[in-house]
């Protein structure tokens, strides 16, 4: 019988519309299609009875399935359609190779990607709460002034930043926005948090790393406040919650993992190295290593 399968496609990539008749078949073939559903959809209703859910796309497609699905504890497989393929493990022709494997009923290798949560007070009152697999990140806005933030680690005292915000990375999303802010790549398994700033105004502030159990306190001293479209908090870059001075933000571990089947053949640092470049010696002019 092999497994019930789920298929997502994201039909905005013409390059993950070609590839689904194909999937269709080796699903069929390996397994049993329970159901198609695109990434337009929200509801997670679609993935009821299915033992795995396949998802056409890039990194962005699985991060927005990983929301949709990740309370159900059904493991996603990504098929990259996309550009880096850090979360999407498999491209299409790895996809054929391990189908039978894959769909046939052998034990998946599975990795739990941990997420954060992140709430936000204002006075007595929580105005939000949140999770995220990737980041939380309180970003400036518009005006685009500088803001200033007080970050307090398992309840120290807060040390003050001033700049364009910050970004609380797991280990999943530390090649995303913690990457492009000077943070640290962190191996996926490690229960870790990264923080680092955003274009902070001052050389002193350097990234760290912190245990995900560990408290996470953001204290917005001064906000961008232009009519509800400044300073905001953003969870895995959607826009979810407008700060103002006074606002705490909240961070710290869920205790639900989103669960993806990973591909043996891969090894992440490889995939680091041809995908970022990662230790890379410059070139020079006629392309050759310096």
């Amino acid at each position: 019988m092999g497994r019930s399968v789920l298929l997502v496609v994201n039909r905005r990539k013409a390059d993950a519309v070609g590839a689904a008749e194909r999937v269709r078949e080796l699903i069929s073939a390996h397994g049993t299609l329970v159901g198609e559903t695109d990434t337009e959809r929200e509801d997670a209703s679609a993935a009821e009875g299915a033992e795995l859910v396949v998802v056409l796309g890039g990194d962005g497609t699985l991060l927005s399935q990983a929301r949709r699905f990740a309370d159900l504890g059904v493991p996603l497989l990504g098929v990259n359609l996309g550009k880096l393929g850090f979360m999407a493990e498999f491209d299409l022709a790895a996809f054929e190779r391990s189908a039978a494997e894959l769909l046939g009923g052998d034990e998946l290798l599975v990795r739990e990607h941990r997420r954060l949560t992140a709430e936000v007070r204002r006075g007595r009152s929580a105005v939000y709460q949140g999770v995220g697999l990737n980041d939380a990140v309180v970003t400036a806005g518009p005006p685009f002034r500088m803001i200033e933030l007080s970050l307090s680690i398992a309840g120290g005292p807060g040390a003050k930043v001033n700049g364009d915000g910050l970004v609380v990375s797991t280990p999943t999303g530390s090649t995303a926005y913690n990457l492009s802010a000077g943070g640290p790549i962190i191996e996926p398994g490690v229960d870790a948090l990264a923080i680092a700033a955003i274009a902070a105004h001052t050389l002193a502030f350097r990234p760290i790393v912190v245990d995900n159990s560990t408290p996470i306190e953001l204290r917005v001293l001064r906000a961008n406040e232009a009519n509800g479209e400044g300073t905001a908090l953003v969870l895995d870059g959607r826009r979810v919650c407008g700060l103002r001075t006074g606002d705490v933000v909240r961070i710290g571990r869920d205790d639900a993992p989103v669960r993806f089947v990973t591909n043996p053949g891969r090894d992440y640092w490889a995939t680091v190295m041809d995908k970022l470049h990662w230790a890379a010696a410059p070139k020079l002019r006629d392309g050759s290593e310096g």
